[in-house]
């Protein structure tokens, strides 16, 4: 039987949740474990690419590939023991440029004939629901929702949950949710308690689990990207890398494991 990657979209409506770098560090902590990587960027901020280290304005993006000015192999470049297609701030106009019927699926098109040369595709998507978002989910077999410990975060959620029933019923049938992961974690504040207490409630509403991994706050992970390395490299030892790290091993346990829901 010829494998076929797992795709798995980071996303939320909100900003400054650590969405990509909980992307990037996916990415790198399963190709640490010896997976095989590509990791996309669908935010015109491309900030997954430079979290990895890639030069974003050197060579074609995803946004020649989808456009059809490149082919998906000339896209992807090797950055370490990770492929990444990058974007730039060109992306941003993709809402004009992509009018066509089935734009959606702009990106799942792209991806399909690459998908049995890796064992995961990461995708990262904008802080936002817009065409670039919606060719993640159509492409996607989980989202991943990173949520900060924070009251404002909740708020997005029931967003998220309308766009994803509309995006399972209409375009991608097969979507799931595998899960939500906290992000800036706080022991000592209640008020992470008290979230993470009605994120279970959210999480039983659209049928999927809060991952046992919390990311706690620390340093390591805003100040890993301003040098182009992940937080397995730049800080091993930080409470960041290790919640990654265990989050990472959660990951592989839900999908290579054959755990379901409950």
């Amino acid at each position: 039987m010829i494998n076929v990657a797992h795709t798995i979209v980071l996303t939320n409506q909100k900003g400054g949740v650590g969405k990509t770098t909980t992307s990037a560090s996916l990415a790198a902590g399963l190709a640490r474990k010896g997976r095989k990587v590509l990791a996309v960027d669908m935010d015109p901020q491309g900030n997954l690419g430079f979290s990895l280290g890639a030069d974003i304005d050197e060579g074609p993006t995803v946004y020649d590939a989808l456009e059809g000015k490149v082919t998906v192999y000339d896209a992807i470049k090797r950055i370490k023991d990770i492929d990444i297609i990058r974007s730039n701030i060109l992306l941003s106009g993709a809402e004009a440029a992509f009018r066509g019927e089935r734009r959606e699926i702009l990106l799942k098109n792209l991806l399909d004939p690459v998908a049995r040369m890796y064992d995961y595709v990461i995708i990262d998507t904008p802080p936002a629901f817009n065409v670039l978002t919606l060719n993640g989910y159509s492409a996607a077999d989980y989202l991943i929702i990173p949520m900060a410990t924070e009251i404002l975060s909740l708020m997005g959620l029931v967003q998220l949950k309308e766009t994803y029933e509309t995006i399972k019923q209409s375009v991608n049938p097969n979507l799931e949710i595998m899960g939500i992961v906290l992000t800036k974690y706080e022991k000592r504040r209640n008020l992470s308690h008290d979230v993470q207490e009605m994120v279970e409630t959210v999480a039983k509403q659209l049928g999927t689990r809060v991952f046992g991994s919390v990311i706690r706050n620390g340093v390591a992970a805003a100040e890993a990207p301003a040098h182009g390395e992940n937080i397995f490299e730049y800080s091993p030892r930080s409470n960041p890398a290790r919640d990654y790290g265990a989050f990472v091993d959660e990951v592989l346990q839900i999908v290579e494991g054959g755990r379901k829901h409950g």
